[in-house]
């Protein structure tokens, strides 16, 4: 007998609620046609930080703890590509560490982000509504994991941000963002004064 698997919050208001608005207001015919959320990546960069070789343990330790501890995966090491003179870069050292979330584990990535995380951002007015690409990706950063409920910032040693990338399927940015603003991203808002 196959247990039956619950589906998460945010997923199961985008099948029940946003996806007959999104329908509704771009004129769709087929749920084949919907925009969906893919997949959420996080990366923290730490190149620049790993020239310092007595700390270069404790950066490392802290980064892979911290991405494993906010998206309940352990991130692997991404190698620089090519080497770059003036960012002192040599092809083959290690240049940052990635995640990449899909299906139930990015859900409750994205609930724990808009809910949790951001309200603690000090000084949060939203955020920007420009870093769509041409296919409705988004893409934002943090400046810092202690915003993150998960952390125990007692216990790191070292600070860092990260940049976090949602991708989509069969979108375009009006659809995304109409779709991140329904599933209840902060989006900062104009004032017409």
């Amino acid at each position: 007998m196959v247990a039956e698997k619950t589906k998460t919050r945010l997923q199961a208001r985008y099948e029940d609620e946003i996806a007959s608005k999104l329908m509704e207001k771009f004129g769709l015919q087929n749920k084949l046609q919907l925009p969906r959320v893919s997949k959420v990546v996080i990366n923290v960069g730490v190149g620049r930080h790993l020239e310092n070789q007595k700390l270069k343990q404790d950066i490392t330790d802290t980064v892979i703890s911290t991405l494993t501890q906010i998206s309940g995966q352990k991130p692997i090491l991404r190698l620089a590509k090519k080497s770059v003179a003036n960012f002192k870069v040599r092809e083959g050292a290690p240049s940052g560490y990635m995640v990449t979330l899909r299906r139930d584990r990015m859900w409750h990535f994205l609930d724990r982000l808009m809910n949790l995380a951001m309200p603690r951002i000090r000084d949060f007015r939203g955020v920007k509504v420009t870093a769509f690409d041409k296919a409705g990706n988004y893409s934002m950063g943090l400046t810092e994991q202690a915003v993150s409920p998960e952390i125990n910032m007692a216990q790191v040693t070292f600070s860092h941000g990260m940049n976090i990338n949602i991708c989509f399927e069969r979108s375009n940015p009006e659809m995304s963002r109409f779709l991140l603003e329904e599933l209840g991203m902060p989006f900062e808002r104009k004032d017409d004064d």
